[in-house]
Order: structure tokens, then C-alpha cells, then sequence
């Protein structure tokens, strides 16, 4: 993962210089490109930071390592869930909360209450029914 450290990591010194000659250039008075650099900025530290310490964390995988061979990274490379529908349901909650935002609130206290429902489901999906441990 250093590689991605090192990618995400030099985003910050791309977005933060980028947001202040961005703030030279307008005088200072446009506002939300100036705090959407600069936030972007902070994402892409946070994300390298993340990554930097699980690269410590985890140790070299075969993608680090020049003379890896292809086989070393053949295997299992996590749990997924393939049949899973929660993650339709959180995303068109989501969507209905951010609807509810333009158009009026009572949407979004629709959305967010389907989203609290499909978030538990989605985290309890493994603990009830066939595939319960």
C-alpha cells in the first residue's frame, strides 16, 4: 500500500497551493472553490495518512515487492457479499435523503428512517436467517 500512501499523499501538496493561488486569482471571494480545494486537500491526507499506517500495519503485499511473482496474489482477498441487497436500499435511502434536502424536509425524514432500517439490515445481514454463523 505505499504506492497508494505515496499517490494520496501528494495530493495535498497539489490541492492546498492549488487553493491559494486559486484565492489570489479571485481576490479571496469565491469561497466554496476555495474551501472545495482545501478539502479535498485534507480527504487526500487523511486517505494517505490511512494508508500509510496500514502499510506499516499489514507489511509488504506481493504489489509492493519488485520480484513478486503473479501466483503470490492469487487466493481470497476478502469477504463480499454478491447477492446483497442492502447496499441498493442504503443508496436509494441516501438518494431520498438528499432529495428531501431540495425539495422539503418530511422527504428527508423518510429517507433517513429507510436508511436506518437498511444500514442495521445490511450490518446484521450475516447474524439472521440461512447464512446467520
Amino acid at each position: 500500500m505505499k504506492i497508494e500512501s505515496w499517490l494520496f499523499g501528494t495530493g495535498v501538496f497539489f490541492f492546498i497551493p492549488v487553493a491559494i493561488v486559486y484565492g489570489f486569482l479571485t481576490h479571496w471571494s469565491e469561497w466554496v472553490g476555495i474551501m472545495g480545494m482545501l478539502l479535498v486537500g485534507g480527504l487526500a491526507g487523511m486517505i494517505g495518512s490511512y494508508l500509510g499506517v496500514t502499510a506499516r500495519r499489514v507489511g509488504a503485499r506481493p504489489e509492493d515487492r519488485e520480484d513478486a511473482e503473479i501466483h503470490e496474489g492469487a487466493g481470497e482477498q476478502g469477504h463480499f457479499s454478491p447477492w446483497s441487497w442492502w447496499p441498493l436500499v442504503v443508496g436509494t435511502a441516501a438518494a431520498t435523503a438528499v432529495l428531501g434536502i431540495a425539495v422539503g424536509w418530511w422527504i428527508f425524514f423518510i429517507g433517513a428512517g429507510i436508511g436506518i432500517v437498511a444500514l442495521v439490515g445490511w450490518v446484521f445481514e450475516y447474524s439472521r436467517g440461512d447464512h446467520a454463523h
